[in-house]
């Protein structure tokens, strides 16, 4: 019987615009789209910013170290023009008016400075709203400092190797794997999670909300089949809805790794394919089917107490955030799935997912994280469950 209703809205629910856009398009569709163009911006924002021309202002003269060391850096970081203004007033008016957009000062007198091999001051100005200039500009300091050291040491008549009595190097033990777990696994969990809850989302409202508005629900509930029958045939729908959606999102972000060129070498896209093994989606579902429930748990009495769609909506919106929040933990460098963080649903999906991908799970954790979720997910049903029989709420 509970497969039947299962069934019966299955066939009602694939009719519904919003569910199919909410569980198909979006997550495998548009989710692609959506990366090309970001991707699209940003690499031609950063090429633009490397490489468009910008003006300089030096206040000095065309003789003046700052000067001179700026022109002869080339285009080694980006093609420039220099401006000469004679105090920093006048300079500054125009790096607020964009009419340059940079600026170097020299306090001292940098012939004093230089022969007594005393520190030469210069001060940067540069629109903090301007974005890469400040790099730019870092750039170009670093050059010119490399070469005033050397210079400075020559002077001196001293090798560099002599004022250098440490040599140190790094040297990283992380696999590939580990690494992309670590820096970008964050991302996965925070993507399935959402689109977890937005694909029971939908189905939820209509299931429940719908059908008192359409006036249906009275003449299922006037069906010789128990309550909780009803009930379970919906939520299935409901958390089916969800794990589709959470695939379809996945799916939506595998291809667009495969199709876009994220300037990602062929080491990356190795580690990513070996990623996606039969261990890891089994383990990812086990994580996820039990978060759904919950999902679906904490949707439906928010669903069956509304009395309107656009209700329902008002209520759920607020919750989207709840949800956001644990979502991104995942994203927070130096946060590991520990005893306690394992404790914390939603956030404990997040960080065993993280783990997952990088491959350095611990199993005692993930059972946590799984008897956790296990446990939400059925105190969501029960919720649920008491819900749904009270007749002031399904009848209204």
């Amino acid at each position: 019987m509970i497969f039947t209703i299962f069934k019966k809205e299955l066939k009602d629910s694939l009719r519904d615009r919003r569910t199919l856009m909410s569980m198909l398009v979006i997550p495998i569709i548009l989710f692609p789209i959506l990366i090309n163009i970001v991707v699209f911006v940003s690499k031609n924002l950063s090429e633009d910013i490397a490489t468009r021309e910008i003006k300089i202002g030096v206040v000095g003269t065309d003789k003046s170290f700052i000067y001179t060391e700026l022109s002869s850096l080339n285009e080694q970081v980006g093609k420039k023009k220099l401006v000469i203004y004679k105090d920093t007033a006048s300079m500054l008016v125009d790096l607020k008016n964009d009419s340059i957009q940079l600026g170097f000062f020299t306090h001292n007198n940098e012939a004093i400075a230089f022969k007594e091999m005393k520190p030469l001051a210069i001060t940067v100005y540069h629109n903090g709203s301007d974005v890469g200039m400040v790099e730019r500009a870092e750039a170009y300091m670093k050059l010119i400092e490399q070469k005033a050291n050397l210079n400075r040491l020559k002077s001196l008549n001293i090798n560099a190797e002599q004022v250098t009595p440490l040599k140190t190097a790094y040297r990283n033990i992380a696999s590939d794997k580990e690494m992309f777990g670590k820096l970008a696994g964050g991302m996965l969990p925070y993507i399935f999670i959402i689109f977890g809850f937005i694909g029971c989302m939908y189905p939820a409202i209509d299931l429940f909300t719908g059908e008192k508005e359409r006036g249906t629900i009275e003449t299922l509930l006037t069906t010789p089949v128990a309550r909780w029958q009803i009930l379970f045939g919906k939520m299935g729908v409901v958390v089916l809805s969800g794990i589709t959606a959470a695939t379809c999102s996945l799916l939506g972000l595998y291809f667009s790794i495969q199709t876009v060129d994220l300037g990602a070498g062929v080491e990356v896209m190795d580690t990513i394919n070996s990623i996606l093994s039969f261990q890891f989606i089994a383990l990812l579902y086990l994580l996820l089917i039990p978060l759904t429930i919950f999902f679906a748990g904490i949707l439906i009495p928010i669903t069956i107490y509304a009395k309107t769609f656009k209700e329902a909506q008002s209520i759920i919106t607020p919750l989207n955030i709840v949800i956001i929040i644990p979502a991104m933990v995942a994203l927070t460098p130096g946060i590991e799935l520990t005893t306690i963080t394992a404790c914390i649903p939603i956030v404990n999906v997040a960080l065993a997912t993280k783990d997952l991908i990088a491959g350095t799970l611990d199993y005692g954790l993930v059972a946590l994280s799984f008897v956790v979720m296990v446990a939400v997910a059925i105190i969501a049903v029960l919720v649920s469950y008491k819900r749904f029989g009270r007749e002031d709420s399904v009848i209204n």
